[in-house]
């Protein structure tokens, strides 16, 4: 399920959303924009909102299935991480309506993704937690262009 909804969420949503907002302006849209902008609000936005709620909600399920620890000393500290999720989420949600939020929200968020998929890196992984870092360092990768292009 946890991979289902990483491809959904950082693959297939966002490509199809540059890609049906590409043809309804006939093929002539700014892609890098529309790369930014999607990515930013499926992967910043969608993603890590909704983790950050079941992070706060369920936080058993991220310390087992990501971090494998069984203990429940480790719960207070993933519903912390899931208010970072949260906060950081909404700032991708609004960038919708809020143009200007596109490359805040992209900084931010990229630098999350790239710091995580570090810490993923230097310790022993299960398959879940091999899924986060490869797509965090995917992320990472697509922010950070997309910032070196259009935020500077």
């Amino acid at each position: 399920m946890y991979l289902i909804a990483v491809i959904l969420l950082l693959l297939i949503l966002p490509a199809g959303s540059v890609a049906i907002e590409d043809l309804a302006q006939g093929g002539h849209a700014d892609l890098l924009h529309l790369v930014g902008k999607w990515f930013v609000f499926w992967a910043a936005g969608v993603r890590l909102f909704i983790a950050g709620w079941r992070q706060i909600g369920w936080p058993r399920l991220t310390a087992e299935d990501i971090f494998a620890l069984k203990d429940p000393a480790a719960y207070p500290v993933v519903r912390e991480v899931g208010f970072g999720n949260l906060a950081m989420g909404w700032l991708g949600l609004l960038t919708l309506p809020f143009a200007s939020f596109l490359i805040p929200s992209a900084s931010v968020g990229g630098l999350y993704y790239g710091l995580a998929g570090l810490g993923h890196a230097f310790r022993q992984r299960n398959a879940e937690g091999q899924i986060a870092m490869i797509s965090d360092f995917l992320i990472f990768a697509v922010f950070a262009v997309f910032v070196a292009l259009r935020g500077f």
